[in-house]
């Protein structure tokens, strides 16, 4: 009499199952989450992953919405970092800003990068969803102009675009009016005993900053004696990644 077909399959499928459950027996891991905190509990899933609401019929618009709102996450933690690395520059805590500082930096890389998969929309595929964005626009992104303050480049017009959200528009207006990363580290080097002009630490931060011949010497300073000035040597490294970081962003 034949064996039956099925036996063999059902032997190894059986087997499989065995192991799998000793694996997690093995590994301690936890499969009831009932009355428990779960990974997607923790992330709060339910609502990031019912965030996307397309408005066009368009299957593209999907990608177009989660490149965004990544995009907009990314964002998030880089003001994190950056603000925090900028408040550890004041208080003259140069190693956790150094830290938080390289994290801004590759998070911008990240950023970059990020717009190769944006990039496999081609032109007729985005036209066919942008009559449904109305006015809405990534220039309206509130964070992106936070983080444009912070590095310095600051512009009283790009106030308006957040003038119908008072709440966000008085997040923007405080970082256009604090000191940027880079007037922060310029202060620094005062406090550290090198030849800051006033006219660079003490200006008024909502103005573009202008070149210094003094402030230049100063770095310079920094840069012909590292072993002297080691950690300010090392923050001018950090800014020089940053800029790289942001240069790339912008070609």
């Amino acid at each position: 009499m034949s064996s039956c077909p099925f036996s063999s399959t059902a032997h190894t499928a059986s087997a499989s199952t065995a192991q799998g459950e000793r694996i997690v027996q093995e590994e301690h891991a936890q499969l009831d989450f009932d009355g428990r905190m779960s990974y997607g509990d923790y992330l709060q899933l339910d609502a990031i992953l019912n965030a996307q609401k397309p408005l066009s019929p368009d299957h593209n618009e999907m990608l177009f919405i989660v490149q965004h709102q990544t995009s907009e996450l990314w964002m998030k933690l880089m003001l994190h970092e950056l603000q925090s690395a900028m408040a550890d520059i004041a208080q003259d805590q140069l190693p956790d800003a150094f830290k938080k500082l390289a994290r801004v930096s590759r998070i911008m890389e990240q950023l970059v990068h990020a717009w190769d998969v944006l990039a496999t929309m081609t032109p007729p595929e985005y036209s066919a969803i942008r009559p449904y964005l109305a006015q809405s626009s990534g220039f309206q992104s509130w964070q992106y102009r936070c983080i444009e303050f912070a590095m310095g480049n600051k512009n009283a017009a790009m106030l308006q675009p957040h003038a119908h959200r008072p709440d966000l528009s008085a997040i923007v207006q405080a970082a256009y009016e604090a000191p940027s990363l880079y007037d922060e580290c310029l202060r620094l080097l005062q406090r550290r005993g090198l030849d800051v002009p006033d006219t660079h630490t003490q200006r008024d931060w909502r103005q573009p900053y202008p070149a210094s011949v003094a402030v230049e010497n100063a770095w310079l300073v920094v840069y012909r004696n590292p072993q002297q000035h080691w950690d300010l040597y090392q923050l001018g490294e950090e800014l020089t990644d940053l800029e790289d970081a942001c240069g790339a962003s912008a070609m």
